[in-house]
């Protein structure tokens, strides 16, 4: 069965879209995203339209800022700062990936924890970690949301999460373990990667390889997550083969993609209510 994003993203957008008319409406107040985009990477570019067409879209106010690749630290810092002491931005988000000489960590922390809808604080990470509100990473807790709308019960299955960034791999990770699935991490330096695969009644894959998991190596009535997006429309497994043996899987595109900016425009509102 298909993981299908692109159907509950738009049934999440349209119950959002109400709800942001009514804020409006009652509060006389438009919820406002903060993007900022340091450089001039063109991937980042259109992830960020993305974002601001979606909130458009729901009817969210978008501030976008572009600030130059030579940008330091301390400058974006103050930029966050300012954007944290506004009353007309509920949430702002920072484009990963910035240039070299961001530190980029120090700028996610900046970052008021009311309005970390992208959930990369690491304060926002150790409070969903230790099961407490707090904003989450979007693509996860997308994810998550997915998997909630099927209504895939987690308990006691043994997840397997390839990958292990900051913003995917260990924050999905936790949010599986609060769902009292048995989670193991694999990465780079795991051996036997094939053993866990085939022990794994759900794969969430999100390493940025194309086609990296192939179909011998997974058992029968696998759950299958893929949060890889690679040239060609292409995600880290190789579905042609796995959906044969998956119970669910998720498409690239149309899975994982439009579930990430759900639960970014999710966020987004419930920061505008939280802060109102």
């Amino acid at each position: 069965m298909i993981l299908d994003g692109k159907k509950v993203s738009k049934l999440i957008k349209a119950d959002l879209k109400k709800q942001v008319t009514s804020i409006t409406n009652n509060l006389g107040y438009t919820p406002k995203l903060a993007t900022i985009l340091v450089g001039s990477d063109e991937a980042s570019k259109v992830y960020v339209n993305m974002k601001v067409k979606a909130c458009k879209n729901i009817g969210i106010d978008s501030l976008k800022i572009q600030m130059p690749e030579n940008t330091t630290t301390n400058t974006l810092i103050k930029k966050i700062n300012e954007l944290n002491e506004s009353k007309q931005v509920c949430g702002i988000l920072l484009q990963h990936p910035t240039p070299p000489q961001i530190d980029e960590a120090k700028c996610f922390n900046a970052i008021a924890l009311s309005k970390d809808v992208d959930g990369t604080n690491t304060a926002s990470f150790g409070k969903m970690a230790m099961g407490q509100p707090a904003f989450k990473c979007a693509t996860p807790l997308g994810i998550i949301m997915l998997l909630d709308y099927y209504n895939i019960n987690l308990q006691g299955k043994n997840a397997l999460v390839i990958g292990r960034s900051q913003i995917l791999g260990k924050p999905i990770a936790s949010m599986l373990i609060n769902k009292n699935a048995t989670v193991t991490i694999a990465h780079s330096k795991t051996k036997n990667l094939k053993r866990h695969l085939k022990q794994a009644d759900i794969i969430v894959a999100c390493v940025g390889k194309p086609e990296f998991i192939k179909t011998s190596y997974l058992k029968k009535g696998v759950i299958i997550i893929d949060a890889g997006y690679n040239k060609g429309n292409i995600g880290d497994v190789d579905l042609k083969g796995a959906r044969k043996k998956a119970s669910y899987y998720t498409p690239v595109p149309g899975g994982v993609g439009p579930m990430t900016i759900a639960a970014l425009l999710t966020q987004t509102v419930k920061a505008c209510k939280n802060l109102k």
